[in-house]
């Protein structure tokens, strides 16, 4: 089996693509109008251009890359009001999640949570903002899953998806991780003691915040096209 096949079939090349090429979009290395180019794409990743396409749809879907008939694939325009009303509609999302979890939450998922969050305090402190990435992740999946709702759960899930690229940019700015974690707390507190309605305020200050924090990320000039490129950095 050749290389490339392999890493098609390991199922986590496109998930990879999805997220490179998102990051480079939202923080700028990538500039609105640019063409993707699929070859140059897969000869980047070592893969076919068949998971290269599969990664550019879900750009697409995501808002972050426009494919047109005979035009391919280029880089979008994301402007800070489009940006804004997707953050409006997460910030409600995680409202809800986080108040259904205060109500509905056991008491292990309670003490998990928590010993998570207590966890994550030395990731700030250590400045380690991938692994924080992946344990903010893990914390607000917890709140989905916490509010024992399956529609909402997918509807959250989906939402936050559009939304990743910029959730992560956020942890690049200075002093980030530190008031990531301190509004995680009043999250957690509000959820142990059982206080729906704070909870869920918490969450959507939250969400708030990191809108304000991602938005430095969004295009607002007009599109500038610089050719075709492959991923160069």
């Amino acid at each position: 089996m050749s290389r490339k096949r392999s890493l098609i079939r390991s199922g986590t090349t496109v998930d990879q693509m999805v997220r490179a090429i998102g990051d480079r979009i939202v923080t700028g290395f990538l500039r609105p109008g640019e063409k993707l180019d699929e070859a140059s794409l897969a000869a980047r990743f070592d893969v076919s251009r068949t998971p290269v396409r599969e990664a550019l749809g879900r750009l697409s879907a995501m808002g972050l890359v426009e494919r047109r008939p005979n035009r391919g694939a280029t880089v979008a325009v994301v402007t800070q009001e489009h940006l804004a009303s997707m953050f409006e509609s997460m910030a409600e999302l995680e409202a809800i999640c986080a108040r259904f979890s205060a109500e509905r939450m056991t008491t292990a998922e309670r003490r998990a949570l928590e010993i998570e969050h207590q966890a994550s305090a030395r990731l700030v402190q250590l400045r380690a903002e991938e692994d924080y990435e992946y344990f903010n992740t893990e914390f607000h999946t917890r709140l989905y899953r916490g509010a024992h709702s399956k529609h909402i759960y997918e509807l959250t899930v989906m939402t936050r998806s559009r939304l990743a690229p910029f959730r992560r940019a956020q942890f690049m700015l200075p002093g980030r991780l530190a008031k990531s974690w301190q509004e995680h707390n009043v999250i957690v507190t509000a959820i142990m003691r059982g206080d729906g309605a704070a909870a869920g305020q918490a969450a959507k200050d939250h969400v708030s915040i990191v809108s304000e924090a991602s938005a430095v990320f969004a295009a607002v000039d007009s599109m500038k096209p610089a050719g075709s490129i492959g991923m160069s950095c």
